[in-house]
């Protein structure tokens, strides 16, 4: 109800100084502007009101591409075939698996060779 009445209020102070702008511009003679158009208070609660936050994209991160490499594979994947399929360098393919391995969402089959958990 606060938002509501704050925003009359608002509503109010602007309609008086673009009436204050109008009588300026009319005495230094570059009246030029059309009349503002007067804009209801509810009209302007309402629109805040119902207004939806933007939906942000989600952004698909490096880990992210290196599941879902290991996800598609069933027998396993192992280090060079990341490297090759993502292009990343050895030592950023051994920190996600490790990291992705300590989360539990992936686990070693064999020695070098990952699957992801199901």
């Amino acid at each position: 109800m606060t938002i509501i009445k704050d925003l009359q209020t608002i509503s109010k102070e602007l309609t008086k100084l673009v009436k204050q702008t109008e009588k300026l511009a009319a005495a230094l003679g570059k009246a030029k502007m059309p009349p503002a158009k007067s804009v209801k208070p509810k009209t302007i609660a309402k629109a805040v009101i119902t207004r939806k936050a933007p939906v942000k994209a989600t952004k698909i991160t490096d880990t992210d591409k290196l599941l879902a490499i290991i996800n598609r594979s069933k027998k396993g994947v192992d280090t060079a075939v990341l490297m090759k399929k993502t292009g990343f360098d050895q030592k950023k393919v051994r920190n996600m698996l490790n990291r992705t391995y300590k989360q539990g969402k992936i686990t070693r089959v064999a020695k070098g060779i990952y699957v992801g958990v199901k």
